[in-house]
């Protein structure tokens, strides 16, 4: 395999523990890439020779973003949803029905498009991962679509066919078909299960039924919970064992004690609080009880249209009162611990030999930048899997 060596960095964020500091942060530095992983990390005066060079002049280098939460297939607007909300008036779960209606009318096509168009912004920004939910279908065929479509750019599909129930729909009957004939027909396409556990969706009693049938099925757990107010769905998820539970806007103090004490991280969506003018989560008390956070986009049409996970960090920055270490290590590290990828073969969010090489180069000399020039385009190159500009976010 061919070898690169990547020198002139600035600083180095390696999310590694052993070389100090929450990102283990190294001045100075090189990289070097063998084929599609990290071989050699250090000062750039150690470096070993590689087949090819690339010098960054100064800049910054740090892993690609992971962005754990997003909904990037569907087709639609809701611009006008946006503007309603942002005279003064409350989110409501079921403005989902909106893009449900225009996501079964597209044609394959037209969801290839868009969510490829949606893709390539993303790494234009950083992102060398991502996951995808389905939810946008809400009947079998659909859902089974979207699920498929997804499968096509990432392995982390989710299957969310409990995002609403359709109207004219009994909720029961609704989930009765989710973990059944739903269920057994995305699962050769998806890696997850979620479910929004929310008042105006599914109680706790369903959003039980959901999440156990999944687990029944070799499927991980996720989970949307307590955006709209304090609910059942951060406990649920941390007593089903769920890799991730999303939103977590109201917190009480149980919540914040069983995400210290578990193992289910909580992901965090400023981009979507924005949007929606929900209180931003408590990210402080959260850490201070242990918990681990990620911050992801929830890249969507109504609540979340971004994909810009530097904006999520500056954002986390400047209105969560996170540090910048701590925002920039939930966009790499913490997500890809919220989509247990953190280890085992060909693991991301870290630059630490072994790791896939998932890097991300900015035109600035570190990474405060993302909050101290907030809104500004800063990617200057960015690696995936090895590949230098790749439009291949996931494999």
């Amino acid at each position: 395999m061919t070898t690169e060596l990547v020198t002139g960095i600035s600083e180095l964020t390696t999310n590694d523990p052993e070389r100090g500091g929450l990102l283990g942060r190294v001045k100075n530095a090189a990289v070097v890439i063998d084929g599609d992983t990290i071989a050699w990390v250090g000062p750039a005066a150690d470096a070993p020779a590689a087949d090819t060079r690339t010098d960054l002049g100064g800049r910054a280098l740090l892993p690609g973003w992971v962005d754990s939460h997003t909904h990037l297939i569907f087709s639609g607007d809701r611009s006008e949803e946006f503007e309603y909300r942002m005279a003064g008036n409350a989110y409501q779960a079921g403005g989902i029905r909106t893009t449900v209606r225009a996501t079964t009318e597209a044609s394959d096509e037209q969801l290839r498009a868009g969510l490829a168009a949606r893709r390539r912004t993303a790494q234009r920004n950083g992102t060398t991962w991502m996951e995808v939910k389905t939810g946008y279908g809400l009947d079998v065929a659909q859902e089974t679509r979207l699920a498929r479509l997804a499968a096509e750019v990432t392995s982390d599909v989710t299957f969310l066919g409990a995002h609403v129930v359709p109207p004219d729909t009994h909720a029961d009957d609704y989930v009765a078909l989710v973990v059944g004939d739903m269920l057994a027909a995305v699962l050769p396409y998806v890696a997850w299960i979620d479910v929004f556990c929310e008042r105006g969706a599914f109680d706790p009693d369903q959003s039980r039924t959901v999440l156990e049938a999944g687990r029944a099925a070799g499927l991980g757990l996720r989970v949307h919970g307590n955006q709209l107010g304090e609910g059942d769905g951060v406990r649920l998820a941390v007593e089903l064992g769920a890799a991730s539970v999303d939103h977590c806007n109201h917190l009480g103090p149980r919540d914040i004690e069983a995400l210290g004490s578990g193992g289910t991280v909580a992901t965090l969506l400023p981009a979507c609080d924005l949007s929606t003018r929900e209180p931003f989560p408590p990210a402080r008390a959260l850490l201070d009880a242990g918990a681990t956070i990620a911050l992801a986009s929830n890249g969507n049409p109504g609540t979340s249209n971004t994909t810009s996970m530097a904006f999520c960090v500056a954002t986390a920055v400047l209105q969560m009162h996170l540090t910048i270490e701590e925002a920039i290590w939930a966009a790499t590290a913490g997500g890809a611990r919220a989509l247990r990828r953190d280890g085992g073969d060909s693991p991301i969010g870290a630059i630490i030999p072994g790791h896939r090489a998932d890097l991300h180069a900015i035109d600035a000399p570190s990474v405060s930048h993302f909050a101290y020039r907030p809104g500004m385009d800063l990617t200057y190159d960015v690696w995936a899997r090895g590949r230098r500009s790749s439009t291949s976010p996931s494999p």
